[in-house]
């Protein structure tokens, strides 16, 4: 249906600006007529292609924190009874995240000259996702944007407690094992050579778990091409970077992504746990959030399927709209699931039933969230005296193996 920008005043003589939908010019002044307002001026909005990106533009990242303060800051002003165009010049002013204010300023052109904010925050798929423009789009239709925005901000805000919490969990294992990497690498290039010396000048057959180590010491000190004077720990390293490269790389196709995200559900020792319900936690509380927000079941479905951030729950998603597109209940499916727990599907069901289906899904997400908090800390724990008990014996097996030779003399002088 056309979307019109409208200006008229009511009964009083104030003034009122914004934008209709009807089927024509004279349907939208009718509906404004019968509303209570006198139409000044009244245009038919024009559909527009996204901005042009210009190079270098747009292309430093917005932080989420910036992005979260926006839509809070956003929201305010829009309940204070400021104009869309208005809050978008302060907060375009006000703004310490210059690539924002960039796009801030790029979204209000658009606005002036007759898109929808939807359709403006659109053409900066960059910055704001599907959810955050399809949010947006619902809160413009309903006529309830301000709170709309309020609800955005809360969900950057608790995908990024969710991140911050798995984050955090994962700096103390790295720490010990790159401190770990270092040390063993030390050693093995410059305190095993020293005994070395000692073992060419003892003569005899060496223990053969020295001899290991002798190998490996050799490999880092020596070049492992012939012909070639690189040693052998600059050819490690390039090939550590190169392969998680790859990784990487291999990560974003269609293929790796999905099996390695199957294999993240797998993992043992509580961490493919702990991806589930993080993945339960983000799915609940997106599908919960675009409901609330007025977004249709089918297309709230469909935005949570592409947010997922995971392959399994995205394609059990995809089944989950195609068997509700069929006239089945939401939770029919969840039920018939092996990917979603048995206790989304009842949640799912009672709101159905009682018609609070999205409080019933951010309890659910309340629930997940405060579980993988409780799963971190566990798997901390466990993990941690696990990372000591591996320097330890990394480190034990290299001092060990220089002292066998020694000890086996030793016994032959007795």
């Amino acid at each position: 249906m056309p979307q019109f920008a409208y200006s008229a005043i009511n009964s009083q003589g104030a003034e009122f600006s914004g934008e209709i939908q009807a089927a024509d010019v004279s349907a939208a002044r009718d509906v404004l007529l019968n509303g209570g307002l006198l139409t000044e001026r009244i245009a038919e909005i024009r559909s527009r292609a996204p901005a042009t990106k210009k190079p270098g533009m747009f292309d430093k990242k917005v932080a989420p924190k910036s992005l979260q303060v926006f839509s809070r800051q956003f929201a305010t002003m829009i309940e204070a009874g400021l104009s869309v165009v208005t809050a978008l010049v302060i907060l375009e002013e006000q703004t310490d995240d210059q690539a924002l204010g960039i796009v801030i300023g790029d979204v209000r052109e658009q606005v002036e000259t007759g898109a929808l904010l939807s359709e403006a925050m659109a053409s900066h798929p960059e910055v704001f996702s599907r959810l955050y423009i399809a949010m947006v789009e619902a809160g413009e239709a309903a006529g309830v944007l301000d709170t709309v925005l309020d609800r955005v901000a809360i969900q950057i805000e608790k995908e990024q407690k969710i991140k911050r919490r798995v984050k955090g969990a994962m700096i103390y294992p790295t720490v010990v094992l790159t401190f770990a990497t270092l040390v063993m690498t030390g050693m093995l290039m410059f305190l095993v050579p020293v005994f070395v010396k000692i073992f060419a000048q003892l003569g005899g057959q060496l223990p053969t778990l020295t001899q290991y180590v002798l190998h490996a010491s050799n490999a880092l000190r020596l070049p492992l091409v012939p012909g070639l004077p690189i040693p052998g720990v600059v050819f490690f390293a390039g090939a550590a970077v190169g392969g998680l490269t790859w990784f990487r790389r291999w990560k974003k196709t269609e293929s790796g992504r999905s099996k390695w995200d199957v294999f993240k559900l797998r993992i043992p020792m509580q961490i493919g746990i702990v991806v589930r319900k993080v993945a339960m936690a983000r799915w609940s509380r997106t599908l919960s959030t675009l409901i609330a927000s007025g977004v249709d079941i089918m297309r709230a479905l469909e935005i949570t399927s592409q947010t997922a951030g995971n392959w399994v729950v995205e394609q059990e998603t995809i089944a989950l709209r195609h068997r509700v597109e069929e006239g089945s209940s939401i939770a029919q499916p969840l039920i018939e699931s092996t990917v979603f727990p048995p206790m989304i599907a009842q949640m799912v069901k009672i709101g159905e039933e009682t018609g609070e289906l999205e409080k019933m899904l951010s309890k659910v997400a309340d629930f997940y969230e405060d579980e993988v908090d409780a799963s971190i800390q566990a798997l901390t724990s466990i993990i941690e005296p696990m990372m000591m008990v591996g320097v330890g014996i990394m480190v034990g097996i290299i001092i060990i193996s220089m002292y066998l030779p020694m000890f086996k003399l030793l016994t032959l002088v007795k």
